[in-house]
């Protein structure tokens, strides 16, 4: 088969795109883990404001990907730099979300029995409320990951790292020799990817969720 003795004879290349690919949305994804969790733990006493910065990076989600990757060019120019901002600003909705959601679930019996012990806010936020509301926190780290896997093919666009690089190549040669193998390599690339670190991402909260929550 065509395809499969392109792939042979590519490895290489197919692995370093993939490695690039791979690296540039575990990175985005943690800046925007920590700004999501940040931001939702932040504003817990603040609910109107809560709700503008929900509304804000909800909204962002409806940016088309190239448009806001061309608006980044001007300022961080071509490459790592606008890629990471772009893919961060996409991820930070459903953290953002799901921790607001997380929190809020928390049965408030275990906050008051831990307040009644003595602890005080900083305490009962983390060794009480995070890890029950951890298994929601990390389902939105998960949905942001498998987004942002597949926005990163866009950021080829720009320059930006990964196996967009193969699919934007192989378009702008379709027709030519190995040109539809190369676009096809980087789709199925970035399908595995994606599938892959889902499954890492189920493997973690099974191991990283107290016996009593999992579900």
């Amino acid at each position: 088969m065509e395809f499969l003795e392109y792939v042979s004879r590519n490895a290489q290349q197919i692995i370093f795109l993939t490695t690039q690919h791979v690296q540039v949305v575990l990175l985005s994804v943690a800046v925007a883990a920590v700004i999501g969790v940040s931001l939702g733990i932040a504003t817990e006493r603040a609910p109107r404001l809560r709700r503008l910065l929900l509304a804000f990076t909800g909204t962002l989600l409806t940016v088309p990907s190239f448009a806001l990757f061309g608006l980044l060019i001007p300022v961080l120019g071509l490459g790592l730099a606008p890629t990471v901002v772009a893919l961060t600003v996409y991820a930070i909705f459903p953290i953002l979300r799901n921790t607001v959601t997380g929190l809020e679930t928390v049965d408030p019996a275990v906050v008051e029995a831990a307040r009644g012990m003595g602890m005080n806010s900083w305490g009962r936020l983390r060794t009480i409320r995070l890890p029950l509301a951890w298994p929601v926190i990390l389902n939105g780290i998960r949905v942001s990951t498998i987004m942002v896997v597949a926005i990163a093919a866009i950021a080829a666009a720009v320059r930006g790292p990964g196996l967009g690089e193969l699919i934007f190549r192989g378009l702008a040669r379709i027709g030519g020799a190995n040109a539809l193998n190369q676009a096809l390599a980087g789709v199925v690339g970035v399908v595995l990817v994606a599938l892959v670190l889902d499954l890492l991402f189920v493997l973690a909260r099974r191991l990283t969720t107290p016996r009593g929550l999992r579900v």
